[in-house]
């Protein structure tokens, strides 16, 4: 449960919600807390607590502790209420990357195959969405190279033509829970845009082989990163 003792630790550096964007400022800030571990694995998480710490009403509240569950940071037992998820075991990541070796250098060597000179740009595009890793270690730091990271595999899936793998591999959520295991700062993030960049450019260029392998040894590298940091 969000006691108490919680509202009082996190008052004076949780923001209260804008009004302009309420539901959205209220999923940032929860997801924000369960990030951060702010809200630990197994914690119970009250409706009405939240909303007096975010000093908001209970409905963006409930509607976004919903949306929490969908993408499985939240659970919700009946007569209990909603609760922290716990974060991924190392069986639970080693399981998810041989998911995602067997189907996304297929869809990279794909993608190469059929690469026109838009999907190049498009690519072009969201690697520039983040020049440079982040510094800091708080999701608040780091929820951008996260959010690209989701997106640059979601267009690697997408360029593939498979809809079915796309939605696959958004059903996951796998990169929020990723990242939720830790970000260890620069080198990190440095070593992911690059290899971002080798696929982008293996696609780009319409090398299947080169563009296999590179989506293969950024999976197996970004698994082994994660395996490090542990639950």
């Amino acid at each position: 449960m969000v006691a108490k003792e919680l509202e009082n630790r996190l008052k004076g550096r949780v923001p209260a919600a804008r009004r302009s964007v309420l539901t959205e400022d209220v999923y940032e800030r929860v997801k924000s807390l369960i990030m951060n571990r702010d809200l630990e694995p197994g914690a119970r998480v009250n409706i009405y607590a939240v909303a007096r710490l975010l000093d908001v009403s209970q409905t963006p509240v409930r509607e976004v502790l919903s949306a929490l569950e969908s993408e499985g940071l939240l659970t919700k037992e009946a007569l209990r209420g909603y609760s922290v998820a716990p974060v991924l075991s190392p069986g639970q990541i080693a399981d998810l990357y041989q998911l995602r070796l067997l189907l996304e250098p297929w869809a990279a060597a794909r993608a190469a195959e059929r690469v026109t000179a838009g999907a190049g740009e498009r690519m072009r595009a969201e690697l520039a969405t983040v020049p440079q890793a982040p510094r800091g270690t708080r999701y608040e730091d780091y929820h951008g190279l996260s959010e690209h990271d989701a997106r640059f595999h979601d267009l690697i899936a997408e360029l593939s033509g498979s809809e079915a793998l796309r939605e696959a591999l958004r059903r996951t959520h796998c990169h929020l829970h990723l990242f939720r295991l830790g970000y260890e700062g620069r080198d990190t993030g440095d070593r992911t845009l690059v290899e971002h960049s080798r696929v982008a450019e293996a696609v780009a260029a319409g090398d299947q082989e080169a563009a296999s392998e590179a989506m293969r040894a950024h999976l197996a590298a970004a698994r082994d990163r994660f395996l490090e940091i542990g639950p």
